[in-house]
């Protein structure tokens, strides 16, 4: 059986506001919609770019692996105004002529450095940066599936809207017939002023109760047209589901069930497991803060001053120097910041598993309500129907018999408001049940929020 997802993506359009765009109309499905807000939402856009910012931190912790090396070079211009002629100074083996007041010299090298061992803190960084990137992902799913419900909602109070214009218009037309031969029967004097003025008043109240209906729509659609984030020239028409009653009716799987597949479905479960593996790595990275660490370093460097007997050539391989190193850094004291940074990142780590299992808990309870909402509106949905039929028969023999007089005004609008009532419950109970399963089927990831 078709889950509301694929009915609510194969229907006929029902709702326009607005004119058609460049002569035609776009029949927006709730796919439709979602794909959309999926492409164009700002705040989406703005979690994706979060995302990618991560991976670029990754790419850095991932290069602080390698060696890191760096040229470097100075140029430097001496003045020695009030030296005397013939003087010489001395750089390393080279003596060179100072006797000019005014001299230019240049060094040159190249260094490199590389991290041999540090108690796994780069390794560690990576593992938790690539973890971080996992739930950044996840919380653009997760901020896709809040736009998906948001939507939903929208949608499905859009169609209600639309029906209830409907049901406000069928009841003006009853009204007005009955107003009719009201008048009618005054004329051929069955029937005084005063019941006559009765459903005038009743008359003129459901021409008020289209106007409510037709704002009460319009505010609906805006309001899902601004999810869409739509321009204010842009148009929008909805498609209305068909064979509702099947997929309201449909069978539903156990409670427990729907929350399993929640648990492995629902972005924010996932995040909070991540969220325990990052805490645990943190654990290990003040943990590695305490530990010896090992680099090795290596340089090249020359030199070269104006003056000199010998060429720049020359002087720069005199002057070529090489040298390399290891350093060896052991902590011994530290004022006792590293136990005390182990000590708080094991309990920021029990803290995460705590929020791990209220985020579960917190599911359990959206799961619970929702599952209590959706069987609550079906079977609503079922007394409402009854009622309707009843009502609808009532009002029937009613406005027959008010016509042939054997009922009076009071009697013919009692009937008349009891299945206005009726029918307005109806679509209450119908869309509250067309959007319990919706949910429960998001709960589920069964609707594909992908664009």
């Amino acid at each position: 059986m078709m889950s509301y997802w694929k009915l609510l993506t194969t229907t006929v359009p029902v709702l326009l506001l607005g004119a058609a765009i460049h002569g035609q109309t776009k029949v927006w499905t709730l796919q439709d919609c979602i794909e959309y807000a999926i492409d164009n939402n700002i705040s989406l856009q703005q979690s994706r770019n979060s995302f990618l910012s991560g991976l670029e931190d990754t790419y850095q912790a991932k290069a602080a692996m390698l060696p890191s090396v760096s040229a470097s070079t100075s140029q430097g211009l001496s003045n020695r105004p009030f030296s005397d002629t013939g003087t010489s100074s001395v750089v390393g083996s080279n003596v060179y002529n100072t006797s000019k007041s005014t001299s230019y010299s240049g060094n040159y090298g190249v260094n490199a450095g590389m991290t041999l061992w540090n108690g796994g803190s780069l390794r560690t960084a990576l593992k938790q940066q690539r973890v971080q990137n996992s739930i950044d992902s996840l919380a653009v799913e997760e901020t896709a599936n809040n736009i998906v419900i948001a939507i939903a909602q929208a949608y499905v109070q859009c169609l209600y809207a639309k029906d209830a214009v409907a049901v406000s218009e069928s009841n003006e037309k009853a009204s007005k017939a009955a107003l009719d031969r009201a008048v009618e029967m005054k004329n051929a004097g069955e029937l005084s002023k005063v019941d006559v003025a009765q459903l005038e008043s009743q008359h003129a109240s459901d021409v008020y109760q289209i106007t409510s209906s037709k704002v009460n729509l319009d505010n609906s659609l805006l309001q899902l047209k601004q999810l869409l984030e739509l321009g204010i020239s842009d148009e929008i028409t909805l498609a209305s589901p068909e064979d509702e009653e099947a997929e309201i009716l449909r069978l539903l799987p156990a409670k427990e069930e729907i929350y399993d597949a929640a648990l492995e479905a629902m972005p924010e479960i996932k995040m909070a497991g991540l969220s325990v593996d990052a805490a645990d790595l943190a654990i290990r990275q003040a943990k590695s803060n305490g530990l010896p660490s090992l680099s090795a370093s290596a340089g090249i460097s020359t030199t070269n001053i104006s003056g000199s007997s010998s060429s720049i050539a020359s002087q720069i391989e005199k002057n070529f120097s090489e040298s390399i190193g290891l350093n060896l850094s052991i902590p011994i004291l530290q004022g006792r910041r590293a136990k005390t940074a182990v000590n708080k990142a094991r309990i920021s780590a029990e803290n995460t598993r705590l929020q791990q299992l209220s985020a579960e808990k917190a599911l359990l309870k959206e799961v619970e309500n929702a599952y209590l909402d959706a069987i609550s509106a079906r079977s609503q949905y079922l007394a409402a129907k009854e009622q309707a039929r009843y009502a609808e028969q009532s009002y029937e023999y009613t406005s027959e018999a008010f016509k042939v007089g054997k009922k009076n005004t009071v009697e013919v609008i009692n009937a008349q408001n009891n299945l206005l009532g009726a029918r307005v419950s109806l679509l209450q109970a119908k869309y509250s049940a067309m959007l319990g399963n919706i949910l429960l089927d998001i709960y589920q990831g069964k609707m594909n929020i992908n664009g």
